[in-house]
């Protein structure tokens, strides 16, 4: 009977043991969210109209008026789509789940002679497939600092497309432009890790699975380049950190 209960105990106390662990494991992480906002109004005029006969493949490129993607603010909340915000190096613990690159492939298409998405996060090692929805051709042409370029046609409608895939990591995001329609163009940033986030349509981003402690990341909009060199960051452990709203002023969103 005595050994019965010692083993009950034993297992008892593995179990506690096993909770207790993950536990710790739990509160080795936290997560973050914010949100970035112009701190006025600014007025982004259009590349072309629509229907406009000038224009490389009109009948394809100018069925619809073609907005200039290189600055895009919500009017109802002046946020800011498509700024980047990494960590220049990988941390030192990596949350388990997230350490290895995906997988998947990331689609990129060539849709209404515009990329999509217009920025884009992607790492060492996983594939971007280049497809193509339209019906015209069009041009890849990456300009990396660290690796080697990518340079190709992507054919009218091909669905199927081609591969491109990262063996370094960038240090500033990488701009995807198509020599056959010269407003086309990009952003990739490449990382060997998981912690990069892209702003939405309001401006807002979210990474999780931090390690607990204080970063610093790097924020960068193609605008202006860096926003923000040092943008530090606390996680805690087993929260969502929400930081304040950063806004930027609309002097460093002119086009240059």
């Amino acid at each position: 009977m005595l050994k019965r209960v010692s083993v009950a105990g034993g297992l008892l106390l593995a179990l506690i043991a096993g909770n207790t662990q993950g536990i710790q494991a739990a509160d080795e992480w936290g997560s973050i969210e914010g949100q970035f906002v112009a701190d006025g109004k600014i007025e982004v005029p259009l590349r072309f109209k629509k229907g406009d006969p000038t224009v490389k493949d009109p009948a394809v490129c100018a069925v619809a008026d073609m907005p200039d993607e290189s600055l895009v603010v919500n009017p109802a909340n002046n946020g800011i789509a498509n700024v980047f915000i990494y960590l220049r190096k990988a941390p030192a613990k990596v949350f388990p789940a997230s350490k290895a690159a995906p997988k998947d492939k990331v689609v990129f298409d060539q849709l209404g002679c515009r990329y999509v998405p217009h920025a884009l996060a992607v790492r060492v090692g996983q594939p971007v497939q280049c497809i193509s929805s339209d019906a015209a051709a069009h041009n890849l042409h990456t300009n990396p600092v660290a690796g080697s370029a990518s340079n190709f046609i992507v054919q009218p409608n091909d669905k199927t497309g081609q591969d491109v895939k990262f063996d370094v990591v960038e240090t500033l995001p990488v701009k995807v432009v198509c020599d056959i329609h010269s407003w086309m163009d990009a952003y990739w940033v490449v990382t060997d890790h998981p912690y990069v986030a892209v702003t939405d349509a309001d401006g807002k981003f979210k990474i999780e699975n931090l390690p607990v402690g204080e970063h610093s990341f790097r924020v960068w909009h193609e605008r202006q380049g860096y926003l923000n060199r040092e943008y530090k960051v606390k996680v805690e452990a087993g929260k969502t950190n929400t930081l304040k709203v950063e806004k930027v002023p609309v002097a460093k969103l002119a086009k240059k």
